[in-house]
Formats: structure tokens, sequence, C-alpha cells
């Protein structure tokens, strides 16, 4: 059933759990990630990036979640993942998006709080909950870059601040994590997410968590609601895939080979679910 991404965090803080956030660009992603949730009886995310949303259509995207959602008893959610335009989000809230990730994280302090108020405006009549960033992850997602350079960790205090003007219903915090794939072992501020936590009162999200090892996790699960998992089912799908072509070079059915690579991915899911604490939760 699809439900507002407030409630399942809010459910997670409460208890003490994390909830995946797990990306979505066709229909085989979809179904392992429902699928998985099912089974381990955990509430779930689903969500889409501006590129998912270039590549699929944003009808197909939310149409896809809809179904998916309409055929599980666990809550899903469907959210906005990275969203940088205003107009982008209300076309999410019209296509029945129940969360938004508004990104004005390389924005100036005072620009960043202006556009998640205006989000916020728009978002909460219509039961949908916004997701901010304060500080920078570095990486790449999709048209979003940035520099390990760049990439600032996110001030506590700022971050009592921001989320108390923009009354924001969660917020991604920067702590050492990264997009896409880890050229070494992640190294992340614990601490930093300790005085966070302390000082707002928001479920806090981490981005870029495919590849932190799950000593890590399970720390940070302590203190943050939301955990985002993208590039992990991406590798997955891919070894997949390559793995049934080389055993079967002449296989031409999309089926057949597509499915190996669903139940890859579904298998990710599960263990994340595990991880998180989030399975039998729903």
């Amino acid at each position: 059933m699809l439900v507002s991404g407030r409630e399942i965090l809010q459910a997670a803080r409460q208890g003490g759990y994390a909830v995946g956030a797990f990306n979505l660009n066709n229909m085989e992603i979809v179904q392992a990630i429902i699928e998985a949730a099912e089974e381990e009886r955990s509430p779930v995310i689903i969500q889409a990036s501006q590129g998912a949303i270039k590549y699929a259509g944003i009808e197909y995207i939310a149409g896809l979640a809809k179904i998916a959602a309409e055929r599980v008893s666990v809550p899903v959610a469907l959210n906005l993942d990275h969203g940088t335009s205003f107009s982008q989000v209300v076309q999410c809230i019209r296509n029945g998006f129940t969360a938004v990730m508004i990104d004005g994280s390389q924005l100036p302090f005072e620009e960043n709080i202006a556009v998640v108020q205006k989000v916020v405006e728009v978002a909460h009549p219509n039961n949908v909950s916004v997701e901010a960033e304060l500080g920078k992850i570095g990486g790449v997602e999709d048209d979003i870059v940035v520099s390990e350079r760049d990439a600032a960790f996110t001030d506590p205090d700022e971050a009592a601040e921001f989320v108390e003007r923009t009354q924001c219903d969660a917020l991604a915090v920067a702590i050492g994590t990264a997009h896409g794939l880890y050229k070494g072992e992640p190294k992340l501020d614990f601490d930093r997410l300790r005085e966070i936590r302390r000082k707002t009162d928001v479920p806090l999200v981490l981005h870029g968590a495919s590849g932190v090892p799950d000593e890590a996790i399970a720390v940070a699960r302590q203190y943050v609601s939301k955990i985002n998992i993208d590039t992990e089912l991406r590798v997955a799908f891919a070894k997949a895939i390559a793995d049934f072509l080389k055993e079967h070079p002449n296989e031409i059915d999309p089926r057949k080979i597509l499915g190996p690579a669903k139940a890859a991915m579904k298998d990710v899911v599960r263990a994340k679910m595990r991880l998180f604490g989030s399975a039998g939760k729903a």
C-alpha cells in the first residue's frame, strides 16, 4: 500500500531501525524491490532519480510503483530522489509521489532554506513528505556531480537551524559517504552524526550507502532512519546479465536474460532490509 514517506520514516525513527530507499529504473527493479519487501515484511521506499524519470517517463515510473504498492500489504512510499527544481517537485506530486527530496545542498545556506520552504508549502497540504540535504555528498548522482574537494560535511548547528526554519520531514546529511563506487573503504564521521542527531528532531538520511561496510551501517542505523541504495543494485543487475550471457551466448529472450538480474537484485534488497533492521517491521 502506498503511504506518505513521513509515515514510514517516523515509524522507523521510533522503532530504532532504518528503511531502505532503493532506486528504480525499470519493471524488473521494481519487482525485485517490492517482492523482497513483502517476503521480508519490511516497509520500503522506492525512489526515482532525475535520470530514471528522463529514461522511463514519470507516468511509467509512477504507474509501476503504484501497481507494485497495490499488490503488497507492506507500507510503500514513492520518492523523488535528488530533485533540483520546484517544477519537477510539483510534477511528481501531481503524479502521485508520496515523498520528494529537494536537493539544494549546492546552494548557499539561505538559498537552500528558501527553496526547501517553497517545496514544503506545496507538499505538506498534499500529505507528501519533504527530504532536504545539508552538506555536500561526494560522487555522481545522475546530473549532480560533487568532487571530493567540494564535498563538505554537515555542520550540526546549521542542521538544527535548517530543520527548524524549513520544517522539512527528513534531512540528508554528509558524514563521509559518496555516490557511486568507492575507490577505498569510506570513513564515516559517527561523532558528527551523533551530534546532528542530538541537535535535530527529524529522521536523518544516509545517501551513498552502497559499498559501505556492514559494520559501519550497523552503527549508522542507530541514528538514521533512511538509507539509500542504488549502486549495489546496478552492480548485481549488470553482473547477473553478463554471467548469464556468457553461459548462454545465443539467448535472445529478454525474459530469460533479465530473470537472473531480477533475482540478484532481490537478494541484495533482502540482505539490506535485514541489515537495516526493517525486516519484520511492517
